[in-house]
Order: C-alpha cells, then structure tokens, then sequence
C-alpha cells in the first residue's frame, strides 16, 4: 500500500488535543507481532441451568491498556475471536491510542482446545484422521437452549461496560451475524438502558442488521414449528433439545475441531504431507489440506472464505452447489494431474490474504477463528427479532425497542464477493437518525475484509474513527 498520512485525533480526557501521524506505510509484520494482546474472562449474565464457569463474558484485546479509545468487535456465524487478529494487530499499529477487543461467545469455552494446543504434530495428525475431536453429547449442554439474543448480548455488555472504565470513547463493531447483532444491541433494551448509550458509533463489516430476516418468523414458528432462513432449517424452541448447536454437513464441533488441528499442522509444517482425511483425500500438503476448503475457489460455503490461491498439480472440474448457495467459486478437486507428486498449494500474489498468516490467526491459542458450539438459539432468535420487535409478539422475548431512536454514526465496509451491498447498509440506516460512511473492498470474499495482507480496511476504519469523537 502506498504511504499515505492520517490525522490521529487523540479524544479521551482531554478532547481538544489533537495531534497528526506523520506519513506511514503498511504495517510491517513485526510490528504487527509485537502488539501487546491478552484474553480476558469476566463474569457474564447469569442464565438459570448453565454451570457458573460458563456465565462469562469473554474478550481477547490488542494493544494498550489504558487506551483514548476502544473498538470492540463481534465475530459473524460460527466464527471466533481469531477471525479479527491480523485486523486488529492493523489498527493498534495505525492508532496506538487505540485499543481492540475481540468477542469470544460463552460457546466457545465448551471447546476442547487444550487438547490441540499442547498436542504433538503427531497427535494432530491422529486428530485429523480421525475426523475430529468427540463431541459433547447433546444431553450434556441442554443449558445452551437458553444461550440465545438475551444472553449474547448481556454478555456482550458486560465487555462493553469494562471498556467504558478504561475511556469513554467506546465503538462496537462486528463482522457477518456480528454486523446484525450490532444493530440489535444498539436497539436494545436493557431493564430500561438502551444499548445505543454505551457506545459512540456502529462499524459493520460485510454483515448488516436485517441479514438473517428476509422472510419474517411468526410467533407459533418461533415457539415449536421451527422455520428456515438463509442458513438452513431452524427449529423452534421446542426442538431446541434435539438441536442445542449448529452440526450440519458444512460445519459442527467435530469438523472445526479437524479442521483447527489441520491448521496447526499446516502453520507448523506446510509442505509436509497431510493425513488422510476428509480434508485430504489425496496425497497433499498440510497446506493444501488446511486452504481447499477455505479458499473462494473451492469452498461450498459464501460466508466461510476468503482469496489467497490455488492448489497446484490438480485436475479441477466445475460444480453447481457452490453456486446454487451464493458462492463465486464451483470448482472441485478430481485428483492429481501427478499421483507421484503430492497436491501443494500456492498462493497468488494479486489475492487479498496470505494463507499462513490467516491460518495462523484461525488457530490462535488466545481465541480461535471459529465457534465450535454455535447456539442454535441465537440463530432462532436473531431471526425473529429482525431489525425492531416493537409492537409484535416478540416485544417482551426479545426486546428490541429503540432501533428508531438510534442515532449513531455507522461505517459500512463490505466484502466486493460478500454477503453485503451499500443498498443493505442505506435501509438499515434509513430507518433512524445518523450518517452512514460506506467503504467496499473490491474482489473481497467474506473473510478477506478481516485478514487482507493491506490494511487498507483497518486505513478505512481509523480514519472514520478520527472523524466521529
């Protein structure tokens, strides 16, 4: 990226000191790395049935401790703290007055990372062969039918109100569902606090408030028929017990598991040879394993890619369901062009993300890049609480009252080849008060937005920050 000078507003006790960077390039990789970054578990809202160590609110934060402002970002569907590391290391290098806390939900504590963070490359290997790490048994988490909008977003709040200890400038953000669940906390009503007043702007990242309701739910779906939306089938909140978590052909708790051990095969030995697997189904590299079915090229699932390259010495062949779901690639794997040469994998030099640096940041030992038990409640319940419950039956459930009285400013950045457009940004903001600032990343698959090699995002989002204090 070329050099380019940002003014740096430094707001916190003292609002009229202003002080101007001098002209920078891109963050260098060791600055990067050498932002400070801690993960911190707090006490979250009390839900009735669920053991006391997992009433917690969960935050991994980069850079200062006593920062003049704080962004807390909020990952998207099935994603974890992870997602924002590369993103986040951006921006405390940009603005060292800035501080960025990246959310773990309370699900991510019922994963068994201990096991793949002090294991051997030997028994990540086994891991992956075996398809993943056993998971819990439905009965053993019945609690998690609880775990739904009420209970993510006091979680939330809880982080939320520490940072606003550290300084009054306190901005939310989030990426994909996180983007709806941003408008939905600054809608909120807290016992009669809305959750616009505890923060000072709304940043959403390639996801929008409205995205999972374009057919509304009813009230008699919402309580047992169940419903679908954009990402498959819901069932009611009597079904809740026989689906507490997300466990679907594309993604459930023992594939994230052998996936996250393929990652850290691949971060720890990349041309090595991958185990036979179910990520490897011919011989290729850890690599190769760990990319084909992250990358837009190949990948089934929109909303779980981003853009860094391709594999080499294959045959390739075209497939309709990538595209049936929305996705840019459709491109399968059908063996080795050289069955005497291992599959290996080669990033572009013109794509967004570098591989290891986003797999590096997926297996972060301090906040991983997915949600291995996503709640199938949340999902339920943001679906039906759309953009406002004001006056439906919904009103006392989920109570999202004050969505007109919102007025925040909102910085809208969107993936080119994501899920959102400016015409999703401009009806959210539409219907109340504040300006929107609109940004889009050209060629961007979904993720790319978060782990791009440039920082022109983290450029978009400091900017808007110095204008909006």
């Amino acid at each position: 990226m070329n050099p380019r000078s940002r003014p740096c507003l430094l707001f916190g006790v003292l609002l009229s000191a202003l002080a101007f960077c001098t002209a920078t390039a891109a963050p260098t990789e060791q600055q990067l790395q050498a932002v400070p970054v801690d993960r911190v578990i707090q006490p979250g809202a009390v839900v009735p049935g669920t053991p006391s160590e997992l009433n917690a609110s969960i935050s991994v934060r980069y850079g200062p401790a006593k920062p003049q402002r704080v962004l807390l970002l909020m990952p998207g569907y099935l994603g974890g703290a992870g997602d924002f590391d590369r993103l986040a290391r951006q921006l405390v290098v940009l603005d060292p007055g800035l501080a960025v806390w990246a959310v773990d939900r309370r699900a991510n504590l019922l994963e068994q990372r201990d096991q793949l963070e002090n294991a051997s490359d030997a028994e990540l290997a086994r891991i992956v062969r075996d398809g993943g790490l056993l998971r819990r048994p439905i009965t053993e988490v019945s609690y998690m039918t609880a775990w739904g909008l009420d209970t993510t977003l006091k979680d939330w709040r809880v982080a939320v109100q520490g940072a606003l200890t550290r300084t009054p400038n306190g901005y939310s953000g989030r990426q994909s569902l996180g983007g709806v669940l941003t408008g939905l906390y600054a809608a909120y009503d807290f016992a009669g606090q809305p959750g616009y007043k505890d923060v000072r702007g709304l940043i959403l990242l390639d996801g929008y408030p409205g995205l999972l309701s374009s057919r509304p739910v009813t009230w008699k779906e919402y309580q047992g028929t169940g419903t679908a939306n954009e990402f498959g089938n819901l069932p009611g909140l009597s079904g809740l017990e026989d689906y507490p978590y997300v466990n679907t052909v594309y993604f459930g708790p023992r594939l994230a598991s052998q996936v996250m051990a393929q990652a850290r095969l691949a971060v720890h030995a990349p041309t090595a040879q991958a185990p036979q697997s179910s990520l490897a189904l011919w011989p290729m590299t850890n690599q190769a394993a760990a990319m084909i079915k992250m990358d837009a090229r190949y990948s089934l699932v929109p909303f779980l890619t981003l853009n860094s390259g391709h594999a080499t010495n294959v045959n390739e062949a075209g497939r309709l369901l990538p595209r049936l779901l929305g996705s840019n690639g459709g491109l399968r794997i059908t063996g080795p062009k050289d069955p005497h040469v291992l599959i290996g994998w080669q990033d572009d030099p013109d794509a967004l993300t570098a591989s290891q640096t986003f797999l590096t940041g997926f297996s972060n030992a301090l906040g991983d890049g997915s949600e291995w038990y996503f709640p199938m409640r949340l999902v339920l319940d943001v679906a039906a609480a759309g953009i406002d419950t004001t006056g439906t039956a919904f009103q006392e459930e989920l109570p999202v009252i004050h969505n007109r009285e919102v007025n925040l400013p909102v910085l809208g950045i969107a993936a080119g080849s994501g899920v959102a457009r400016e015409k999703d940004f401009k009806t959210y903001v539409a219907a109340r008060p504040g300006d929107l600032t609109f940004r889009s990343l050209p060629g961007a698959a979904h993720l790319d937005i978060l782990t791009a090699k440039s920082d022109q995002v983290a450029g978009w989002i400091v900017d808007w920050l110095s204008q909006h204090k």
